[in-house]
């Protein structure tokens, strides 16, 4: 192991948390930092303020060993993992100022011997924009280095990918990389991929911007299938019986913290030449108003219809809500159908978000919500939801968006 010893995680959140957990488990001191007051009295109880198999265990382990502690303000470290949010600004741009809030607390502790990693998804030269914004605030510093490592893992598998899927380790050096390297391979167990930090930003926004294409191609299928009296899932089952063709599922739209996100970082980057990616992206955030015309018409002639929505996440199985389509849609359901009563199945979370709470909106079990429904719209392919006895659809009015009950 290096002589950095001491690390501080910026934000712990989804891959926060886990990276702060996994290093601790594998002898570093860890501090944990984040504005959300809730998070750190969690992880200083040994608990997890989110739903991730697995994580609790690391957590819990680490802070009874005192490897692992979180607070409010950035400590001092040897090396710093900067894992905030980048949401959108205006015109799709990354919004910036999470980053450059965590860029701007590390500026009173560093001496000029640190390392700072760059976690967050991100378009390409923001590892430089913090490296430039430290220079100008500390000029004298000489030594700092800077790496971004973006994550690629899967939620509700994040402990198991940190260590066995391969990573990218891009430095404004090649010391910086090789030095990013050290740390990750006391957990990683699979290939770290050494580049420069440009390159390592547009990989990771590569490899999301891919999934969202054929997502896409997916989503569109759909349309034309409905247009045209096919059943699309049939056909994709079809279709990929060819060896050289696989593709994806459609759903009602794409959600989470990368794949929904990421492409608008490359078409705001070069929008004259990502036409592909950008057209991708309106397909595929143009499902969930297809979805809303399926669910009105399939309560159109019912008076005061109760409808059920299940699923609120996005993607089965987690409590995750990030750029949810799910969500979206059942938020516009509420505001466009005005008739209607509405309930929602959501089992991995005891409270409805804004701003589907305090609105009358109920939130119920599977059994419950599916008896008292007239209009049933399965959103998300949670475990519980593909188990449903179908017999207990009968008489109901259905739009399965995911293909489950088929």
């Amino acid at each position: 192991m290096s002589t950095d010893r001491t690390i501080a995680v910026i934000g712990l959140g989804y891959i926060g948390l886990p990276t702060a957990a996994i290093l601790a488990a594998n002898g570093y001191d860890v501090v944990g930092v984040d504005v959300n007051p809730k998070h750190v009295d969690a992880v200083n109880r040994g608990e997890v303020p989110f739903v991730e198999p697995a994580l609790g265990g690391f957590v819990a382990d680490a802070v009874a060993a005192g490897r692992l502690r979180a607070q409010a303000e950035t400590p001092a470290a040897d090396v710093y993992i900067v894992a905030v949010p980048t949401p959108f600004a205006e015109g799709y741009r990354v919004d910036r100022r999470y980053i450059d809030a965590a860029t701007d607390s590390l500026l009173p502790h560093l001496t000029g011997r640190e390392l700072v990693i760059l976690e967050s998804t991100s378009p390409p030269g923001t590892t430089e924009h913090m490296a430039a914004r430290i220079a100008a605030a500390r000029p004298e510093l000489t030594g700092v280095e800077y790496a971004h490592a973006p994550e690629r893992v899967l939620p509700g598998r994040v402990m198991e990918e940190l260590v066995t899927n391969d990573r990218i380790i891009g430095g404004l050096t090649p010391a910086a990389a090789e030095r990013a390297r050290e740390l990750y391979a006391s957990f990683c167990k699979a290939e770290l991929h050494l580049t420069d930090a440009r390159t390592a930003e547009m990989a990771k926004l590569t490899e999301n911007s891919f999934r969202d294409v054929n997502i896409a191609f997916a989503n569109e299928l759909s349309l034309i299938c409905d247009q045209l009296g096919i059943d699309v899932w049939e056909l994709i089952e079809l279709a990929n019986k060819h060896p050289r063709v696989n593709i994806l599922q459609p759903g009602p739209g794409v959600g989470g913290h990368c794949i929904a996100v990421d492409p608008w970082f490359i078409v705001s980057a070069a929008p004259e030449t990502s036409k592909l990616i950008h057209t991708a992206r309106l397909v595929n955030d143009g499902k969930p108003e297809w979805v809303l015309d399926k669910v009105r018409a399939a309560a159109e002639g019912l008076e005061q219809p109760v409808i059920a929505a299940l699923g609120l996440a996005f993607k089965p199985d987690i409590d995750d809500l990030r750029e949810s389509p799910a969500l979206s849609i059942a938020t516009k359901m509420t505001e466009t159908i005005t008739d209607a009563s509405f309930l929602v199945v959501e089992p991995h979370i005891d409270v409805l978000p804004d701003p589907l709470n305090g609105i009358g909106v109920e939130l119920l079990g599977l059994s419950e919500a599916v008896e008292r429904a007239d209009v049933v719209v399965l959103l998300v392919d949670h475990r519980q939801f593909k188990e449903l006895d179908r017999v207990r659809l009968a008489g109901k009015r259905v739009i399965d968006t995911r293909g489950t009950w088929r």
